[in-house]
């Protein structure tokens, strides 16, 4: 298993160049560059020296160097961990700023998987051995909700319900007005947690809706194996039947999409973030694109990059755990 998991992770280190050479190009094809839009603001103001000013700050981050100059010193300052300096937050560090977004992705991220992921298997596992029931029926029509209502739009309905109908004072946000600046007490985590059930509830519904129709048909199928007949022919319970024989192996599809559930659900936490203004990533990553601050830009897709790699990796090491002839090939 260790072997296995070095070839994997060894196998990551290309994929990871190839990854952020793109995402370096992708920053850098828009027209003109964030200094042009810094010295636009600028004009705007009457500030006489900004023509000036517009050379002195492409030479201070290097826009004058050929692509390839600037790519590398870019990638050789992430593996070190300096993601540069944001020219839109006045030279603040890349690296200071993110760090506070990532946590509150990571945490917003994390519950809504492991919540997707277990109500997913269980709701599966229940449709699948009580086919064409009323659960059933319902169970299928919400995940067939999960699937053609976007994230965004279900977070739009959340905002319009609140104000229009239920005249709330604030909505969005992770804290009420006065626990925004407090400091970490019992009172700001309750105050957080009944600010988060919702997006977490939001992310959920997307992350588990195709997921419990994967695990319910595997399990189908997986029931109407010879094996499966075998081991209630032994006297085995239904339970440890469906549980030890049927669902572990039915749930290998699942883990399979791990590798695309994972970036997916980071990029669902992004846009919910955005319309309700949670300090994740998503609102930084839209400052950061509208204003053209490549670093911020670069550094926030070339994190939700490697969201994409962990996943795989992830997947590997779960389906290499699960199944031992895949670990041996």
């Amino acid at each position: 298993m260790l072997n296995y998991f070095l070839r994997r992770l060894v196998g990551l280190v290309p994929m990871f160049l190839v990854i952020s050479f793109i995402s370096f190009t992708i920053i850098q094809l828009p027209p003109g560059d964030f200094v042009t839009t810094k010295i636009a603001q600028m004009a705007a103001v009457g500030d006489s020296g900004s023509l000036a000013r517009a050379e002195l700050l492409r030479e201070q981050y290097g826009l004058n160097d050929p692509f390839l100059t600037r790519y590398w010193n870019w990638l050789s300052g992430i593996v070190v961990g300096d993601f540069g300096i944001s020219v839109m937050f006045e030279g603040a560090q890349v690296s200071a700023l993110i760090v506070d977004g990532f946590l509150f992705t990571i945490l917003l991220g994390g519950i809504s998987l492991v919540t997707a992921w277990g109500l997913a298997i269980a709701i599966g596992i229940y449709s699948a051995t009580h086919r064409y029931g009323i659960a059933d029926y319902t169970f299928t029509f919400i995940g067939f909700i999960g699937l053609a209502v976007p994230p965004f739009l279900t977070s739009l309905l959340y905002v319009f319900a609140a104000v229009f109908i239920f005249d709330a004072d604030q909505v969005g946000g992770l804290y009420s007005p006065e626990f925004r600046d407090a400091p970490w007490s019992i009172d700001r985590l309750v105050d957080m947690a009944g600010k988060l059930w919702f997006p977490v509830a939001v992310l959920t519904l997307a992350g588990m809706a195709g997921t419990m129709r994967i695990m319910r048909g595997s399990l189908i199928d997986v029931l109407n194996q010879p094996y499966i007949a075998t081991a209630r022919a032994k006297g085995l319970s239904e339970r440890t039947v469906v549980l030890k024989h049927g669902a572990r192996v039915a749930i290998n599809p699942l883990i399979s999409r791990l590798s695309m559930i994972i970036p997916d659900l980071f990029s669902n936490v992004i846009i919910v973030s955005v319309v309700l203004n949670l300090p994740t990533l998503g609102p930084l990553f839209l400052r950061a694109l509208l204003g053209q601050d490549m670093f911020v830009a670069g550094a926030i897709l070339l994190i939700l990059a490697v969201f994409v790699l962990v996943g795989n990796l992830l997947a590997d090491l779960a389906l290499a755990w699960s199944d031992p002839r895949i670990r041996l090939e």
